[in-house]
């Protein structure tokens, strides 16, 4: 009897043994896959069952109830993260766990470029592939309520920069961080800016900040510019910026400032209307809210640019308009403050 019980203990043993080595064959050998390369999406709230589904159905040969047991023997059966997944030919069923429980989620990214409107922002968001596409067709202010932000307007209040993030993701978690980046860059400006400075508030700082962007491309000149616009608001002129009235003529606009658009009043003419516009132009990058809030010392009431991408400062309308007359009549385009 004794003999028997010791017979039985070793073949239990070996089966374990032999059931052990067979399990460690099997997780460790290369998967089976469709193509050297298998991109699939495990969809949040998923667990260890419906995400082996999603793997296998994008063409990898992997047996669910071998990846579950894995992830329990492993205590890992609660830890699968969504996203978006690449994986390479020689994967095994091991390192597949491993890549979907620390959250080796492939990533793609988003530009937001210095100076876009947010319609250019909505478009760029709209085209991209690997979006999901919650915020289209919503209304402006929905979608500002939905990221959480307090304002109506969205203009200007997101952040140039180039965003990395998994496939799949909310449009709107896309455009909650471009805010809240926004709000950290223009709070740590406004907390260090200048003394003395014309502004109610620092949105008014960023309305400021959007029209040195759209006045000029070139870092060096924009501490300048917005000395200009500084100045003339603390003398009370009217600020007289070109981009601030495009921007009020909207989509109609055709590429042409005509007169008749300088002598249209609308709440973005500054031709017509006192102060700042009502809300920011595009968005402005870094260096134009450190400009806005930094501006060059300097009694500077006018500019024009000469056409090389620098701009041409004067104090008086006397030197300013002869500016005007030289750059024009070398044929270059002007630009710039007016009377």
């Amino acid at each position: 009897m004794l003999k028997r019980l010791k017979i039985l203990i070793v073949l239990g043993l070996g089966l374990i043994l032999v059931s052990g080595g067979v399990f460690f064959w099997l997780v460790t050998s290369p998967l089976t896959m469709h193509s050297e390369q298998v991109e699939f999406d495990i969809t949040p709230g998923n667990g260890m069952r419906a995400a082996a589904r999603e793997i296998a159905d994008a063409g990898v040969a992997l047996q669910p109830l071998l990846f579950i047991i894995l992830g329990k023997m492993m205590r890992v059966e609660k830890s699968i993260k969504a996203g978006s997944y690449e994986i390479d030919r020689g994967i095994s069923t091991l390192d597949l766990m491993n890549t979907v429980t620390r959250g080796d989620v492939t990533q793609t990214e988003i530009a937001f470029i210095e100076g876009w409107t947010f319609r250019q922002m909505r478009e760029r968001l709209d085209a991209h592939p690997d979006i999901r596409h919650d915020s289209k067709n919503l209304p402006e202010a929905e979608i500002m309520r939905l990221i959480g932000a307090p304002n109506g307007s969205a203009e200007g209040l997101f952040f140039p920069d180039t965003y990395l993030f998994a496939k799949q993701t909310r449009d709107l978690d896309v455009l909650a961080r471009a805010y809240r980046n926004m709000q950290r860059h223009l709070s740590r400006e406004w907390e260090a800016r200048a003394t003395g400075l014309p502004y109610g508030d620092a949105y008014q700082a960023l309305i400021m900040a959007s029209i040195v962007e759209k006045e000029t491309g070139r870092d060096q000149d924009k501490p300048l510019v917005a000395a200009v616009f500084v100045n003339r608001l603390r003398q009370g002129m009217l600020l007289q910026t070109d981009p601030s009235v495009i921007y009020g003529v909207g989509e109609k606009f055709d590429g042409n400032l005509r007169k008749r658009d300088l002598l249209t009043d609308t709440p973005y003419n500054t031709y017509t209307r006192a102060g700042l516009p009502p809300t920011p132009l595009a968005m402005p990058g870094l260096a134009s809210l450190q400009a806005a809030l930094h501006p060059a010392p300097s009694q500077a009431l006018y500019f024009v640019a000469r056409g090389d991408g620098s701009s041409h400062f004067s104090s008086t309308l006397d030197e300013h308009n002869q500016a005007v007359n030289r750059y024009q009549r070398g044929g270059k385009q002007g630009a710039g403050i007016g009377q």
